[in-house]
């Protein structure tokens, strides 16, 4: 299944949600996960509007009473880190953010940890993050595409006075991806959408060969003469000129250590993970010398490929790394919120060849519910009919 961003108005995060909501992602799962997040006094909406005869769903987050706190990276990071979300949901968040520390950091002239968010920073930017990383979850694609998008002109203002539009961090996000600018006199796509969808896409083009299925209108709060929505498509790939599969871009990355305290391994590890990896695993070797030694290899996406370079360069005692790209199989998954008689939880199906072979429940649901009502993870299991999947 491929989800294809049409991105002729730009892209926001709240116009993201909108367009992933009108796809057909439950709007109780989302804003019941979002409530995991520490951040009090703000009001979530989902509604049906329209522009310019042009319908769909629009998502609207707003504060109730106290002003917003000032957040720097690291306090962002330690929010979403410290929130009971499912671990994709939460690494998913954490590479978002740091794409746009990252472009904060290169345009001021500072250290990526060092980086104070303004408008990115604040609550609705953080919920249009998490709520993309679990929508992106709900959906279980195998590949995602998108138009060049349309990221505006004319001047926007900000906590750093008036900047010319695309935005500074609006276009160092998108560093190396098409773009269109000028087709609207305003800010079409914001830093938070450019994030997310430079993390998300697998290939930027204007041509792919889709079978559509479902589509979706995210609205957003602007009326110009062009609509101002993000439609959503998602559908099969149609023909050989499709769009190439996500397993076609895994990078690994691999070093050899003989010389550094084992110790050190397990901070590594979780590291990489952080920093975008989808794998990372260590494997015990023989070197020259016979000496023993350990192989890390670590799996990723291109865009996440830069960030592992620097961790195992900057925190092992390897001299050099290895790279190449491989090709990744995967199974497309769907997910299923059943309620059993202790609460709700999640179940990924994966699907082959439109048959579905596997079911599992999502573990971190289970144990929820297993510590809060006081029961084995077994009978967890057994309320769902899941008993026998992990013995």
């Amino acid at each position: 299944m491929i989800l294809y961003y049409d991105c002729f108005a730009g892209i926001s995060g709240d116009m993201n949600l909108g367009a992933l909501l009108d796809l057909g992602v439950d709007a109780s799962f989302l804003l019941e996960n979002l409530k995991r997040l520490p951040l009090p006094d703000v009001e979530i909406a989902v509604l049906k509007d329209s522009r310019r005869g042009v319908s769909g769903t629009r998502f609207r987050t707003g504060r109730t009473e106290h002003p917003e706190p000032p957040r720097s990276y690291g306090d962002i990071r330690d929010l979403i880190e410290g929130a009971p979300l499912p671990d994709p949901v939460r690494q998913r968040s954490l590479r978002i953010f740091r794409r746009m520390a990252e472009a904060e950091a290169k345009i001021h002239g500072t250290a990526v940890e060092a980086v104070h968010f303004h408008e990115v920073g604040a609550a609705d930017a953080i919920i249009d993050v998490v709520g993309h990383a679990l929508c992106m979850e709900c959906l279980g694609v195998d590949a995602v595409a998108s138009s060049p998008p349309e990221l505006g002109g004319g001047f926007v203002s900000g906590r750093h006075g008036i900047l010319p539009v695309p935005a500074p961090a609006t276009l160092e996000i998108l560093s190396g991806i098409p773009v269109r600018i000028g087709g609207v006199n305003h800010e079409a796509t914001t830093p938070t959408g450019a994030a997310i969808l430079a993390e998300s896409a697998d290939l930027f083009s204007s041509r792919i060969s889709i079978r559509p299925e479902k589509i979706g209108y995210g609205i957003g709060t602007r009326d110009p003469e062009v609509p101002n929505v993000l439609r959503a498509v998602l559908g099969e790939p149609a023909g050989e000129d499709s769009l190439p599969r996500r397993e076609y871009r895994t990078i690994v990355t691999e070093c050899t250590i003989d010389d550094m305290n084992p110790e050190f391994y397990e901070h590594i590890l979780q590291r990489l993970l952080k920093a975008g990896a989808a794998d990372a695993f260590l494997t015990p070797v023989i070197m020259k010398k016979s000496r023993p030694g350990t192989n890390v290899t670590v799996l990723s996406d291109p865009g996440s490929a830069k960030a592992v370079e620097d961790i195992l360069l900057e925190e092992t005692t390897t001299l050099g790394i290895r790279r190449h790209p491989v090709e990744r199989s995967t199974l497309h998954r769907e997910t299923e919120t059943l309620h059993t008689k202790y609460g709700p939880v999640r179940v990924k199906h994966a699907i082959r060849d439109g048959r579905k072979i596997r079911t599992k429940p999502e573990f971190d649901d289970c144990r929820k519910l297993a510590d809060e009502c006081g029961v084995s993870l077994w009978e967890i299991l057994r309320s769902i009919g899941g008993e026998d999947r992990n013995r």
